[in-house]
């Protein structure tokens, strides 16, 4: 019996095609955009150790965890790596500024649990950056067609749609950005037919905008603050300037009598 290839293999190897790389060279940008002015210490991508999403975050610390250990070539380009499943990150809790997960939902059964481990493990004010497949694209329309090979790595059942991950991020009290699509070229196999349907990126911005076969969407743990409530019995102290109108209203009126 041939061994099933791990989901997050698979995406790997789709990204290494020419629909992949277009796909990747427009997240790249994305994620470089996103990371850019996010500050703290610690920041973790979870998944794709080759392709490194953080390089334009100034964080000290950059870590992979992942379901599989990269080569060690790849590991020492990182400041720490950890075999782990996105359902349980082995990450102390509110201990990363920021999370990125490209691609994530689409390779797990239990996308819940792994939005519980993101709001966990994130820190106050943390903020997490997701991608994912549009299952409202052209791309993820011919994924559902029978009888014909699929376009995408996963099937749609895989695939979370950005207003249902929105949904669930604000149950989450997650203050949600807008999120962003992109790459609207047809379902092509060759560079050479997606580099001439590339003007289908700004007719896609503006006249068809959640039709992007690919989204990034980015989100701040929002933590509400304490109000610390005295004892309804002890009243405020009279200022100063409150205390000596008093004693000269109560002098006028001795001297009037």
């Amino acid at each position: 019996m041939a061994e099933e290839t791990s989901p997050i293999v698979e995406l790997a190897e789709w990204l290494t095609t020419p629909p992949g790389q277009y796909v990747l060279a427009w997240e790249r940008a994305q994620f470089d955009c996103a990371v850019a002015d996010v500050f703290g210490f610690h920041a973790v991508q979870v998944g794709l150790a080759e392709i490194d999403l953080l390089r334009n975050n100034r964080m000290p610390f950059k870590a992979y965890v992942g379901e599989v250990m990269p080569t060690k070539a790849v590991a020492a380009t990182w400041q720490g790596c950890a075999v782990a499943s996105p359902e349980a990150l082995p990450l102390a809790a509110q201990s990363v500024d920021l999370l990125i997960l490209p691609h994530v939902f689409e390779c797990t059964d239990e996308p819940h649990l792994v939005l519980r481990e993101v709001e966990r493990v994130l820190m106050p004010e943390g903020r997490v950056i997701i991608s994912g497949f549009n299952p409202w694209s052209l791309w993820g329309a011919r994924n559902q067609i029978p009888g014909i090979d699929p376009f995408l790595p996963h099937p749609p059942s895989a695939q979370v749609s950005l207003p249902r991950l929105k949904d669930w991020l604000k149950l989450l009290s997650f203050e949600v950005d807008r999120g962003k699509f992109g790459c609207y070229a047809p379902a092509c196999e060759s560079e050479v037919w997606l580099n001439r349907w590339h003007f289908m990126e700004g007719l896609g911005q503006r006249w068809w905008g959640l039709a992007g076969s690919v989204y990034v969407v980015s989100a701040v743990k929002r933590v509400s603050g304490m109000k610390i409530i005295g004892p309804a019995w002890k009243k405020p102290r009279q200022s100063a300037r409150a205390a000596t109108a008093v004693a000269q209203a109560r002098a006028a009126r001795k001297n009037a009598l």
